[in-house]
This record gives structure tokens, C-alpha cells and sequence, in this order.
């Protein structure tokens, strides 16, 4: 009985790291698609716990025919801001304020690093982000660090498991521009 009660927790344990987010199809994002007027760009964000500098989640803002968020294993969640897999779409400036004011508490804050990239890198990044599909837990950092040093110009990011170790190598790109936002509850 003692052995059944071990399969069953183990099962109900590895069930909890999956996550199977619902899927959209094509027609349903170019629905909701938020279509980018600006200069292209990539942008990393980074909560960091206020008290013990440690990071907390990274995710990746794409701004190029479209703009989206790939979000791994992220749970941030909005009316109007349609979610397929680990991808944002529909991102606009007010989603975007939206989603750093979610995290930027009075125990966190949101590190904003934008660098802007060619058109084509844009392009280039939006591909992969939406082909990745769902990330498990706990691997934020490493599947947006995997993602971006496939990217012409990012070649020098390590993998990490570790959303401040990707900002520290994400900010020392040239061109990043730094934003700090800081909230209170």
C-alpha cells in the first residue's frame, strides 16, 4: 500500500510540472494580433526579489511584424491578452504596463533591458519564440537564454537557469537600455 501511495504522489508530482496550455490556431491569433509601429527590438524582462536580489521569473518581449511576450512557464494572465503555449499574443503598451505592474510589488521589481535589433533578427526571434511550445517550471531563464543565443548578435549569452545570470550577460549587449520599475502594493 506503501508503494501505491509513492507511484501515485510521484505521478501527481510530475503532473504538476507539466503544463499543457491551450493552443490557438492561426486564424484565432491573427485576431487578436498587435501589430508593431516601431522601431524592432527585444526585450528582456527580469523580476528580481527586492530583499534578496535573487531573480524570479525572465520572459522576452518581441517587437517585430507583431509584438508578443514569450512567457515560459509564466502565469500572467489578462482579459483581451490571449495566451498559445508560452506566447503573449495581442501585446500592446497597455498589456505591456500592465504586465510589469503585475510584478513590480512592494518585495519585487521588473528589470526592462530593450536592445534594438534588425528587422530580420525581429523576424527571426518571433519564429522561434512561437515554435518553442510550453516550458516546464523552473526553466524561464534557460529556455529564453537557449532562445536567444541562436540570434545573430546574442551568440556571446551562456545558458542559465538563472533569470539575473541572462540579465547580467543581456545587459552588456550593446545598445540594451535599462528600465528599472518598482511598485508598492
Amino acid at each position: 500500500m506503501k508503494r501505491l501511495f509513492l507511484a501515485l504522489a510521484a505521478v501527481a508530482v510530475i503532473a504538476g510540472c507539466t503544463r499543457n496550455p491551450e493552443v490557438l490556431t492561426p486564424t484565432e491569433v491573427a485576431a487578436v494580433s498587435y501589430r508593431n509601429t516601431g522601431p524592432t527590438s527585444l526585450t528582456l524582462y527580469t523580476i528580481v526579489n527586492r530583499r534578496t536580489g535573487a531573480g524570479a521569473h525572465t520572459a522576452l518581449g518581441v517587437n517585430a511584424s507583431e509584438k508578443v511576450l514569450f512567457d515560459p512557464a509564466g502565469g500572467f494572465k489578462a482579459e483581451g491578452l490571449p495566451r498559445s503555449g508560452d506566447v503573449l499574443y495581442g501585446f500592446s503598451p497597455a498589456f505591456e504596463a500592465a504586465y510589469s505592474s503585475a510584478h513590480a510589488r512592494t518585495q519585487y521589481k521588473v528589470i526592462k533591458t530593450t536592445i534594438p535589433v534588425s528587422p530580420e533578427v525581429a523576424s527571426l526571434a518571433l519564429q522561434k519564440v512561437k515554435a518553442n511550445g510550453s516550458v516546464a517550471s523552473a526553466h524561464c531563464a534557460k529556455s529564453t537564454s537557449a532562445i536567444l543565443q541562436t540570434l545573430p548578435g546574442f551568440e556571446t549569452i551562456e545558458q542559465t537557469y538563472y533569470p539575473t545570470l541572462l540579465e547580467a550577460q543581456y545587459d552588456r549587449l550593446p545598445g540594451a537600455k535599462i528600465e528599472t520599475i518598482i511598485e508598492d502594493d
